[in-house]
């Protein structure tokens, strides 16, 4: 067994520096998520960084094919537009797209740690108004023709922009006005007064209006970018509080391995240095009870030669059912497994408290099934768990009672037996404090010997690790009932037996020709 050291008892105690750094470490990411969760759109840093970090994403992802629309637009304009003007704008607006690129990207190199929100926000907002400058000159351009064809492409092509910059700017509100801001005043400027009487001032309507909806677009696109960011929040809350519980159990667990094991070996010392004294007492207590070496002078003396000897047998016993429950407990009883017959074991159990129920004037009785077959069990334990619950069972029954004992088959193919007595019963509240370790009904306490409180919990460990299950019934003034249940795999079912006078099968025709 594995040795108690002094630094596993102070660990014990506390936990050790790596233990206590991790919990801190938890401890300060669940109390920033939770910041982020209760401050969430409230002007929290991290927050903010992270709304200016999806903006900063969207933005680098974004500048290629801003390039490229830039390119097919001033391609197109060249239909209305000289190509050396659009040459400057498409020049102009590709410096302007790379700038806010290059921005993006620093911003992303940087650590959240060493970001300025204001700053990095301003500028972000200064290169989104240049883009919309840059965007608006198109109407400068192409709004000046009186072709209605160049009137349409710059509202749709404004259209298009604008849509595509609510959906990307959206993490940043500001931005998004300051962006379409200039292509407003742009299509107000130049084309509401020259279109009051023109067929396509219903158009120019409706691109401001899509200018509107776009702005509105990106509002709720903000709000949805915050719901994501919360739900990321209550995410990592989630996390770091279950990595926290981890924390918390692993340290738990160690604790209870550790005291698991100063309890173990414990138990294991003190069995041996209590054995020691105790058989002493036992032995001599035995031969001064018996009078081997003469009769006492003092009759008295004999009376106390039984009752130190008795106590020594109650302690005894008291010793070995807690260590039995101790390995049950830690899964160290090992079974024997054999072949054991359930009826001829009851049997016996019966015929060795068959005195004690004769002092007590109690009747047992016992009802069997014929020709069951061995089932595959530890005898010594089965034995110890019928006789710990007859035992009980003439314990608790008044004289004039009866015990019974039934041995039988289970629905399912496995085998049981129980047993009934006429006793006083156990309240249904206190059959759980009866199956606990050192726990002890009160009419029990009144009314029969003194006992440990272990007898019951041994029993049910003994049971399970055979894989069947315990079941206790009482009703109070009506008895008690104790049922144990072995599984079907733990019954052998035998062969047939052989008939010796029976004769040897005969070979039928249709089996000798197919031999042949």
């Amino acid at each position: 067994m594995t040795e108690v050291t002094a630094e596993m008892i102070e660990r014990g105690r506390g936990v050790d520096p790596k233990t206590a750094a991790e919990r801190r470490r938890l401890n300060a990411k669940v109390r920033e998520a939770r910041e982020k969760l209760t401050s969430a759109g409230s002007g929290h840093r991290t927050f903010d960084v992270e709304l200016l970090q999806l903006f900063a994403k969207a933005r680098q992802s974004s500048t290629f094919g801003f390039a490229i629309f830039a390119l097919v637009a001033a391609a197109i304009a060249t239909a209305w537009v000289p190509v050396l003007p659009l040459l400057v704008w498409l020049g102009v607006a590709l410096v302007v797209l790379f700038i806010s690129h290059a921005l993006a990207a620093n911003f992303c190199s940087l650590e959240a740690a060493s970001v300025n929100v204001g700053r990095w926000r301003s500028n972000f907002i200064m290169a989104e108004v240049m883009l919309g400058i840059v965007w608006a000159q198109i109407v400068g351009l192409v709004g000046e023709t009186e072709d209605p064809n160049g009137r349409t492409f710059m509202l749709l092509t404004l259209l298009l922009v604008a849509a595509m910059n609510a959906t990307i700017t959206a993490s940043i509100p500001i931005a998004v006005y300051g962006g379409l801001a200039p292509m407003t005043a742009a299509i107000v400027t130049f084309l509401w007064p020259a279109t009051l009487t023109d067929k396509t001032m219903p158009l120019t309507i409706l691109a401001c209006g899509t200018l509107f909806y776009s702005a509105i677009l990106a509002k709720k696109l903000y709000a949805r970018a915050l719901d994501t960011l919360s739900f990321q929040s209550e995410k990592d809350d989630l996390i770091s509080e279950l990595e926290q519980s981890k924390v918390n159990s692993d340290l738990a667990r160690r604790r209870a391995e550790e005291a698991n094991l100063a309890k173990s070996r414990f138990l294991a010392t003190m069995s041996h240095e209590l054995r020691t004294p105790l058989n002493a007492i036992l032995g001599f207590s035995e031969v001064m009870k018996a009078e081997l070496f003469g009769a006492h002078k003092v009759p008295a003396y004999k009376e106390y030669s039984n009752d130190i000897h008795a106590s020594g047998q109650h302690l005894l016993t008291l010793i070995n059912e807690i260590l039995d429950l101790s390995r049950v407990e830690a899964g160290r009883y090992e079974l024997k497994a054999e072949p054991v017959a359930l009826n001829h074991l009851m049997n016996d159990c019966r015929h060795l408290m068959a005195l004690r129920a004769k002092k007590r004037d109690i009747t047992v009785n016992e009802s069997s099934e014929a020709e069951l077959p061995r089932i595959w069990a530890d005898e010594r334990a089965v034995r110890q768990v019928a006789l710990n619950l007859l035992s009980n069972a003439i314990k608790f029954t008044p004289r004039g009672g009866t015990v019974t004992i039934k041995v039988g088959w289970t629905s399912v193919g496995g085998q049981y037996f129980s047993v009934k007595d006429t006793g006083p019963g156990i309240p249904e509240e206190e059959i759980p404090i009866v199956m606990s370790s050192f726990g002890r009904g009160t009419l029990a306490q009144k009314n029969a010997e003194e006992g440990s409180g272990l007898g019951l919990p041994i029993v049910k460990g003994l049971v399970e690790l055979h894989g069947g299950t315990f079941t206790l019934k009482s009703k109070v003034r009506e008895g008690t009932e104790v049922i144990v249940v072995f599984p079907p795999e733990r019954v052998m079912n035998a062969l047939p037996r052989l008939d010796p006078e029976e004769p040897p099968p005969t070979e039928t025709p249709r089996q000798a020709r197919s031999a042949a």
